[in-house]
């Protein structure tokens, strides 16, 4: 936890703070579906920084942070598949394409477009993907889904367990951000 505080102090040192919006209890959550069985597993401690002078945005969640249904899914997912004693973070670094389109100023839904680097399970891969910023009372809410090849992280499902892993993760974000005041 003490990396994610730290992360996001760095990346708020850089600029004015008005213009910074900061979450540390972000939701992600993934999906997997086979015809023999659903995984499910939610993360409601994820850390994020939008900087809006820039369009800047940073995102870090511990793996061990993710909760199943099934406490057996959660130590394979752990001790197996993402070896969260190894790679115990998952990280984005990225920019919202079109951060000018969001009024700060006007309540709305904002379409946007995002890319960066993620980082999970000790790969870095280029990811774009397409959401919603909702400006709210002061606040926003971000929203965005998008899938991942489980073999573009390097994380191998045994083909004994095949048939009730997919070998694509759809992943769910939504953050609930405030203004990040001094």
């Amino acid at each position: 936890m003490r990396i994610t505080i730290i992360l996001a102090v760095l990346f708020i040192s850089n600029a004015s703070i008005a213009q910074k919006y900061f979450t540390k209890t972000g939701h992600i959550s993934f999906f997997s579906s086979t015809p023999l069985e659903n995984i499910e597993a939610n993360n409601y401690q994820s850390t994020s920084v939008i900087d809006f002078s820039t369009g800047e945005m940073v995102f870090s969640l511990l793996m061990k942070g993710f909760e199943f249904e099934k406490a057996l899914m959660q130590e394979h997912f752990n001790e197996k598949y993402v070896e969260s004693d190894q790679f115990p973070k998952a990280t984005f670094k990225g920019n919202i394409v079109n951060f000018k389109s969001v009024n700060l100023k006007k309540d709305g839904v904002y379409k946007v477009q995002v890319t960066g680097e993620m980082t999970i399970h000790g790969v870095t891969k280029t990811v774009k993907s397409e959401g919603t910023l909702e400006v709210k009372a002061g606040k926003i809410i971000g929203i965005s889904t998008f899938k991942i090849p489980l073999k573009d992280y390097n994380i191998n499902v045994p083909s004994v367990v095949s048939d009730k892993i997919a070998s694509e993760m759809t992943i769910k974000v939504k953050m609930n951000y405030s203004e990040l005041k001094k």
